[in-house]
């Protein structure tokens, strides 16, 4: 709980909520009848609304992007290093819009949602939702907010996957796409590691096959071991070696089965922190979304084909100890940008972080992104 809200935080923020009346028809071909999508906004849209920027969020995140909720909030938004005044995605230059996508579980339509035609929880009969959907209920909230072009759509890991796929299918509509640890598609290994952590859960007595609300239970059990598998691919190894090394727990062996180990501890304390928040339907949702990305799919796997349908510039950053989207996987991305003449700037920022340094408030890295962020709103000012 802050006892001052800092002065470059956004301070206290109160979410939003949009609806929508119109049939999203999916890419599974299911339809949703009606939808809503919670957001939130921090700074203010210019007369001429241009000064706009979307934050696509990662697997585990939400709307909550920065700042308080209340002075009783333990933490501020999962992005309150970079969002703020003075900060790289300044609010006092930009009007900054963060939401939950379709299938979340902070109050966007999904699993734990009612479904309008039976009066019941959707449950596991929510519709498998893909990157391109949740593009389209974003570009319908765009229209809602009066944003016919973003000045940048940004996001890191499953985020970054929404911003190429708003730059091809919407590429009049935003003017600088910012893809941050991400991939244009998953490999073996990636979509292995999701399978891995679905079984988890599938396999715990308490889901159910997904019905697990109606029997008043949760499958605590499967999503711990989830998130402690993912945990796992998210840090590197040198940061696991500084944070734990072998470090014990008492100080002593004990010869038993229980966790020992500082490291083993941590992942048990962050798997059962997840499993009290997170809803186990939309993790197997968000993790099939991420498996069932390959834009190039359409356009005869060809990269530089599919990004030749962009028109926005481009910041691509990736870090070097993350192997879960290694740098090769951006440079990718660049080299089929370059080769589509398109408009990139790419950065590979030294860290141990491993996949979670796009989170952290890296100094070169926030250099980067203010540099990058500061010339799109010079360019702004220039207009007006």
């Amino acid at each position: 709980m802050p006892e001052v809200i800092p002065d470059d935080s956004v301070g206290l923020v109160t979410p939003q909520q949009f609806h929508s009346d119109v049939p999203l028809t999916l890419r599974s071909g299911r339809v949703l009848p009606e939808y809503d999508l919670v957001y939130e906004t921090y700074g203010e849209l210019n007369a001429d609304r241009s000064n706009a920027v979307l934050i696509c969020h990662a697997l585990s995140g939400d709307h909550h992007a920065a700042g308080y909720h209340s002075m009783d909030e333990a933490k501020p938004g999962w992005w309150d290093n970079a969002i703020g005044p003075g900060k790289p995605f300044d609010s006092q230059r930009f009007f900054i819009v963060s939401l939950n996508n379709l299938g979340g579980c902070s109050g966007s339509t999904g699993p734990v949602s009612h479904n309008p035609e039976t009066g019941k929880l959707y449950g596991p009969d929510f519709p498998i939702v893909a990157v391109r959907d949740w593009v389209a209920s974003q570009a319908q909230l765009a229209d809602h907010l009066g944003i016919q072009q973003w000045a940048a759509v940004v996001g890191g890991s499953l985020g970054g996957m929404q911003v190429i796929r708003w730059a091809i299918q919407h590429p009049e509509r935003l003017r600088h796409a910012v893809v941050i640890a991400s991939a244009s598609k998953l490999s073996a290994q990636n979509i292995a590691f999701n399978e891995v952590a679905r079984q988890a859960i599938a396999k715990d007595p308490d889901f159910h096959d997904g019905n697990y609300l109606e029997h008043n239970t949760i499958p605590k059990v499967g999503l711990t071991q989830a998130r402690m598998l993912g945990h796992l691919t998210y840090l590197s190894d040198d940061a696991m070696r500084q944070k734990f090394g072998r470090e014990l727990q008492e100080g002593k062996l004990n010869y038993s089965f229980a966790p020992e180990f500082q490291v083993e501890s941590y992942l048990h304390y962050q798997g059962e922190k997840f499993s009290t928040r997170f809803d186990a339907n939309t993790y197997m949702l968000m993790t099939k979304a991420l498996d069932y990305f390959d834009p190039a799919g359409d356009y005869d796997h060809d990269l530089v084909k599919c990004l030749s349908h962009a028109s926005c510039d481009f910041l691509v950053v990736s870090f070097t100890t993350d192997w879960r989207f290694a740098p090769e996987r951006s440079e990718e991305i660049v080299s089929a940008l370059i080769e589509a003449d398109k408009n990139v700037s790419y950065a590979c920022i030294d860290s141990d972080g491993g996949h979670d340094a796009f989170l952290l408030p890296i100094t070169r890295y926030h250099q980067v992104l203010d540099a990058y962020m500061n010339r799109i709103a010079n360019e702004l000012e220039g207009r007006s």
